[in-house]
């Protein structure tokens, strides 16, 4: 039987949610109905919370919440939670914090806190006659926001600037209001959003207006109002640096690792195709910390990856080099992030969080995930450079595979033992436990 389309799902309760689900769908196996209702919280309050984060929810899919502690930076010292799905990149973060603790730690600082969206626009006169009814309707622009943005303001932040962009030159009749804001410990999207639309509203109010359009018969028209989550002067920087040698471990002396670790960094750089798995490696970090603390970790990816393509080729975000007897490793990356509003305030796990990060605010929070990610990427360049990523990454896997496995106390014990030194592969892995229960 093909499954059958429905009408008014999202009032249905969720337990008739459920039960359409298994039935058109699921074959109407009861195993797959309890496995949803196994993730229901017992706390019915804590539930309806959670159910209320987003649409037609069903369960719970939950993802671990873990700590990597002994993080020195700017010579405070922090235990990050990381929530993430993927085996290893906690003890990678717990590695390089440990590495670097008696080095120094990390160095840290906001270069600038900048946010922006656009009113994008379509004009087929003139661009003078545009530009001279901008700043002619400037003013009222910004005291149309002035209610919208009052709080704001009061706290030291709100609009910064409207400017009028003619960006004809790559799409015909193509203009847009770029408009900056500092919102402080919010990352802002409503804030910002509902500012753009209200601009937007009355941008296209005052052109009713306006002669010369009326002369021209072509006024100009909205196409939408958006935020950007390309915050490119919305920065914080993460260095590293020491000694070359102190960079030494049991594998390579000092100065044939630094110089590896700069050459592995050279080829992100030149190398998009290496480029991209290593900006991977520094967001498993960047990521694991904003779903902790219930930011938006899709808009930071988009920002991101954008910006490691701002020279017009996708590029490593992470820097190296060895200046006078000294290794540096730094990050630059654009993040907006916020403290307060979304899932910061409602999520218990999300509160906690932030308390374990002694309650940072915006700017704290931006540079405890750019040393995230810088310390992941150091990490998995640490390894690649030395020992290779396979040997730790697979003996973390080791523990998935027995589990996917149902194995027993004991026969974990005897595949713990047996691949204690040696090279773990799934195959290997699986053949044993095979063996085991001939």
């Amino acid at each position: 039987m093909m499954p059958k389309t429905v009408s008014g799902f999202s009032k249905k309760s969720k337990e008739e949610k459920i039960d359409w689900l298994v039935e058109q769908y699921l074959d109407n196996d009861p195993s797959s109905k309890e496995t949803l209702l196994n993730y229901w919280n017992d706390n019915k309050e804590l539930q309806k919370l959670h159910d209320d984060f987003i649409e037609n929810t069903l369960t719970n899919y939950y993802l671990p919440f873990g700590i990597a502690p002994n993080f020195k930076i700017n010579n405070e010292v922090y235990a990050l939670p990381m929530v993430i799905e993927e085996s290893s990149v906690v003890a990678a973060a717990s590695n390089a914090a440990k590495f670097w603790l008696n080095r120094g730690g990390f160095q840290a600082k906001v270069l600038s806190s900048t946010k922006n969206g656009q009113v994008h626009l379509t004009y087929l006169g003139a661009p003078r006659t545009l530009f001279a009814f901008f700043e002619k309707v400037k003013p009222s622009l910004i005291q149309s926001i002035s209610q919208i943005q009052s709080n704001m303001k009061k706290r030291g932040g709100g609009l910064l600037d409207i400017e009028l962009k003619d960006v004809s030159h790559d799409l015909k009749g193509y203009f847009q209001l770029h408009v900056t804001f500092e919102t402080l410990d919010a990352m802002g999207a409503n804030f910002i959003n509902s500012c753009l639309e209200k601009i937007a509203h009355t941008f296209e109010k005052e052109a009713e207006s306006f002669e010369d359009f009326s002369s021209e018969g072509n006024p100009p028209e909205v196409v939408m109002s958006i935020l950007s989550n390309y915050v490119p002067e919305c920065l914080v920087k993460a260095e590293v640096s020491c000694p070359v040698s102190e960079m030494g471990n049991n594998n390579m002396d000092g100065s044939d690792f630094a110089e590896n670790f700069v050459r592995a960094v050279q080829i992100a750089q030149v190398s998009p195709r290496r480029a991209v798995t290593h900006n991977k490696g520094i967001m498993n970090g960047i990521d694991a910390v904003i779903l902790a603390t219930g930011n938006d970790f899709r808009a930071v990816e988009a920002g991101i990856h954008a910006y490691a393509a701002k020279e017009g080729q996708y590029k490593s975000l992470t820097h190296a080099a060895i200046e006078n007897g000294m290794f540096r490793f730094w990050i630059e990356i654009p993040l907006a992030l916020g403290t307060v509003g979304g899932l910061t305030s409602l999520h218990p796990l999300t509160k906690l969080a932030f308390s374990i990060l002694q309650k940072p605010n915006a700017k704290e929070l931006m540079q405890i995930v750019a040393v995230a990610g810088l310390a992941q990427n150091f990490a998995a360049l640490r390894s690649l450079v030395t020992t290779g990523i396979q040997k730790g990454h697979m003996k973390m896997h080791l523990m998935n595979i027995l589990n996917q496995m149902n194995t027993s106390e004991s026969e974990k014990s005897q595949v713990l033992q047996h691949f204690k030194n040696k090279t773990i592969s799934h195959s290997e892995v699986v053949q044993f436990i095979e063996n085991l229960r001939k």
